[in-house]
């Protein structure tokens, strides 16, 4: 490859959206085990917001250029990887260096780009399906028939968990904030509830005959945590991914032990490339077939040129966004 340098998105110093600017850097050589992707779109996601913060930092040996997720055309292959793949559309989660021309990825991370399907919508699968897959299907052990409540519906992770719930034969709750998010909650099939409006434990209680949701996916926190054991069924999962309203909360732990709840969580970043490849190899098995045939789709909400990386960090921000938020990168030369 005749390029040597890139343009990237950078983090200039932490802070709010206007930090991020563009710069020159060196193009990455793939090392064992990886592919160099000439980037066509890169998804943007909360932890890109809590990185430029400077309250999530990358994990050691990953770049320092954010994003989680791209999506565009292997070109090189390094040691321990075939040539073959040189060539192919591929979307990859990595450990940070999305917002470029240029990004290397371990290969046993990456996956094909279904037919039919846009590189902006390739790039914001990764992180949102990587994600729910995990917390929801292998912690959560969520099971055709049980009730699925996903608070934050309207997010890339909650219209992701609404889509694959329902196609595992889910009945899938969904908390959001205004009239419109909630239409587009129902709309992927969940039964809405406006947090703002109505309270999402005495709906998910009368929803449910009085049972409760089998598995509950929070990103929230706060005082969630308390309420989300009383919206939970017996022998309920609650399964915590962010803490948007705080980390440290009050809450009633008899309920946990008279209902045999069980709270769990994760973090994907900074897991190993071998444990994502795992869930690269169940979503392609069960997942895939599922993009394929469109019975799920990406939900997104607006694509943003890699220049503007700043202007779709305050879009996310101000929580307006319903669905996923992703970054166009211009062809490489």
């Amino acid at each position: 490859m005749a390029r040597t340098t890139m343009t990237a998105v950078e983090i200039a110093g932490f802070g709010g959206p206007e930090v991020l600017r563009t710069c020159e850097r060196p193009v990455p050589r793939p090392g064992e085990g990886e592919v160099l992707i000439a980037v066509a779109a890169a998804g943007v996601n909360r932890p890109d917001c809590l990185q430029r913060a400077g309250l999530y930092p990358p994990p050691p040996g990953a770049s320092d250029i954010p994003g989680l997720e791209v999506a565009g055309t292997i070109i090189g292959a390094g040691p321990g990887v075939s040539p073959d793949v040189v060539g192919r559309t591929a979307m990859a989660l990595v450990a940070g260096g999305g917002y470029a021309q240029f990004c290397v990825a371990p290969h046993a991370n990456t996956l094909p780009v279904p037919a039919g399907l846009s590189m902006a919508q390739a790039a914001s699968i990764p992180e949102t399906f990587f994600t729910v897959w995990h917390n929801v299907f292998e912690r959560g052990r969520l099971q055709s028939g049980e009730t699925l409540l996903v608070h934050g519906g309207a997010s890339g992770i909650g219209t992701t968990a609404i889509q694959l719930g329902r196609a595992f034969g889910a009945r899938v709750l969904a908390t959001a904030g205004s009239a419109e998010k909630c239409a587009a909650c129902e709309r992927l099939g969940a039964i809405a509830i406006d947090y703002n409006a109505e309270d999402f434990v005495a709906r998910t209680i009368a929803e449910t005959g009085g049972r409760g949701a089998d598995v509950i996916l929070d990103m929230v926190g706060g005082d969630y945590i308390a309420r989300n054991y009383e919206a939970a069924a017996e022998d309920g999962r609650v399964v915590q991914i962010a803490f948007l309203k705080g980390a440290v909360a009050q809450a009633n732990f008899a309920r946990l032990m008279i209902k045999r709840l069980t709270h769990t969580g994760s973090t994907l970043r900074i897991r190993s490339t071998e444990f994502k490849a795992a869930i690269a190899r169940q979503l392609q098995e069960k997942v895939w077939p599922l993009l394929a045939a469109g019975t799920v789709a990406p939900a997104m909400d607006r694509v943003f040129a890699l220049e503007d990386a700043g202007k779709a960090h305050a879009r996310m921000e101000s929580g307006a966004n319903i669905g996923k938020i992703a970054l166009a990168v211009a062809r490489n030369g």
